[in-house]
C-alpha cells in the first residue's frame, strides 16, 4: 500500500544521495512526494497575524477581527503534507457542496466570490474564522494559488452555529444541520463542538445521515484561551455521534499540539497548527489552526472523492477517508489515498464503525504501483552504492598490508619496534 512505500522512504532518508546516484528521473519525480519534510513552523520568515476562532467575550464592544496586511510567501506546510498539487490531478470537487456551519463566510472573500451561499445571517462573519476554514476547503488562493482549499471547485453553503462572537450552542448546530440536510449538501462539515449530548442535536445529524450526507466533525472545541490544564477529558458533540467522522488536530511531526483539549474516539487526524488562509476582508492572510482547520481539510478531501466517485454512498466516502490514512497512532488524512483507493467489496457498502477495527482496502493506483518499484530500486541501489565505497576503502588497505588482517600487521609493527 501507498502508507507503507511511504514508511520505507522515510526510513531511505539518509541514504537519499546514493539513492540518487542510481535512481532513474521518471522514478525519482514519483518517489519524492512520500519523504517530504515540511518545515517544523510551517511558515518560516514570515509573520502573518492569528486568525481568532472566537472573539473575546469580556468586551463591552463587539471588534470584529481585522483586515490581515500580510500575505504569505509561500506554500504552508499543511498543504505539502496533504499533497495537494497531486490530489488536483484526480479532481477539485467540482458539483459538490460542503455546507461549513461555524462563525459564517464572507460571500465576496478573495478565493471564494461566486461559489458561497450564506444562510441567514452566515453571511456576516465578524470573527472571520468561517471564512478562513473555507478557504481551506474551496478556496482559489486568489493571487495565491499555491494557497488553495483541498477542493476549489466546490461551493460553500455558509451557516451560524455560533452568536457573532463565535461561541457554538448546541441549539444554533442543531437548526443549521436541518437546514444543510435541508439544502441537499452534499458534506456538512462542523466546525464547532459542544461538551454536552442534546437529543434534538442527535436528531438533527440522523436526519442529515439519512438524507446521504457525509457528516464530519471537529473532534473538540478549539483551544480555548487561558489553557486547558484544568479540563478534564470529554466526548465532544456532534463528533462523538455515530457514523461521524470525528477529527482532531496534528502538528508536522504527526501528534496532536500542545494544549490540545483531551478527547477519545477520534477517527482522524489532520493538519491544525500553522495553517495558512485567508479571511473576510481584505487580500492578506492569517495563521490558523485548532480541530476547526482540521475538519476543514477533511471536509474539503470529502467534497474531492464525492466529486470522483459520484455513485459512492457517504457510508463509502467515509470508509476511503478512515481505511486510507497514513497508518499512526491516529490515522493522519491522506487525501490522494482516499481518491485513489480501490475499496474491497465487503468494506464498500459498510458505514463507520468505530468499534469494527481497521478497514481493509486495496491500492492499485498505478502511480503508487511505480513508486514502490523505485522504493524498491532504491534499496538495491543504495546497498550496491555502499559496497562499492566499502571496496574503495578497504581493498587498497588490504593490499599495502599484503592482504594480511589487520590486527597481524599490528603485532608485526609492535615486534619491530622492540
Amino acid at each position: 500500500m501507498k502508507a507503507r512505500a511511504r514508511g520505507v522512504a522515510r526510513l531511505l532518508s539518509g541514504a537519499g544521495l546514493a539513492a540518487s546516484l542510481l535512481l532513474p528521473a521518471s522514478a525519482a519525480t514519483q518517489a519524492a512526494p512520500l519523504s517530504r519534510t515540511p518545515a517544523a513552523d510551517g511558515q518560516q520568515g514570515q509573520e502573518l497575524p492569528g486568525m481568532p476562532s472566537a472573539l473575546d467575550p469580556r468586551a463591552e464592544q463587539t471588534v470584529c477581527t481585522p483586515a490581515s496586511r500580510a500575505t504569505a510567501k509561500k506554500q504552508d506546510w499543511s498543504r505539502h503534507r496533504l499533497d495537494l498539487d497531486r490530489l488536483r490531478r484526480h479532481g477539485t470537487g467540482a458539483g459538490v457542496t460542503v455546507a461549513l456551519i461555524g462563525s459564517g463566510v464572507a460571500p465576496d472573500a478573495v478565493g471564494l466570490s461566486g461559489r458561497v451561499t450564506a444562510r441567514g445571517a452566515a453571511g456576516d462573519d465578524c470573527v472571520g474564522h468561517g471564512t478562513f476554514l473555507a478557504g481551506l476547503i474551496a478556496g482559489t488562493g486568489g493571487g495565491s494559488p499555491r494557497l488553495a482549499g483541498v477542493a476549489p471547485g466546490a461551493r460553500i453553503l455558509a451557516l451560524r452555529g455560533t452568536d457573532t462572537r463565535g461561541a457554538a450552542g448546541a441549539a444554533l448546530v442543531t437548526e443549521a444541520l436541518r437546514e444543510a440536510t435541508e439544502a441537499g449538501a452534499d458534506v456538512i462539515a462542523v466546525a464547532v463542538a459542544v461538551p454536552r449530548r442534546d437529543a434534538a442535536l442527535s436528531r438533527a445529524v440522523a436526519e442529515a445521515q439519512r438524507s446521504g450526507a457525509v457528516v464530519i466533525a471537529a473532534a473538540t472545541p478549539d483551544p480555548p484561551r487561558g489553557g486547558t490544564d484544568k479540563i478534564p477529558s470529554r466526548t465532544y458533540w456532534p463528533a462523538g455521534e455515530p457514523g461521524v467522522l470525528s477529527v482532531a488536530d496534528m502538528v508536522p511531526g504527526g501528534t496532536r499540539p500542545k494544549g490540545s483539549l483531551p478527547t477519545d474516539g477520534i477517527d482522524l487526524v489532520a493538519p491544525g497548527a500553522a495553517v495558512v488562509s485567508g479571511g473576510p476582508r481584505g487580500a492578506g492572510h492569517y495563521l490558523g489552526g485548532g480541530a476547526s482547520a482540521a475538519t476543514a481539510y477533511a471536509a474539503g478531501a470529502a467534497a474531492v472523492v464525492r466529486a470522483a466517485h459520484p455513485d459512492e454512498p457517504a457510508t463509502a466516502v467515509l470508509r476511503r477517508l478512515t481505511g486510507s490514512a497514513y497508518p499512526a497512532y491516529i490515522p493522519q488524512l491522506d487525501p490522494y489515498a482516499a481518491v485513489t483507493t480501490v475499496l474491497d467489496d465487503s468494506t464498500g457498502s459498510t458505514g463507520v464503525d468505530r468499534a469494527a477495527g481497521p478497514v481493509t482496502v486495496r491500492d492499485t493506483s498505478a502511480g503508487d504501483r511505480a513508486t514502490n518499484r523505485a522504493l524498491l530500486f532504491v534499496l538495491l541501489g543504495t546497498s550496491a552504492v555502499l559496497t562499492v565505497l566499502w571496496a574503495a576503502f578497504a581493498l587498497p588497505r588490504a593490499r599495502a598490508r599484503g592482504w594480511r588482517p589487520a590486527e597481524a600487521e599490528a603485532e608485526t609493527g609492535a615486534a619491530g619496534r622492540q
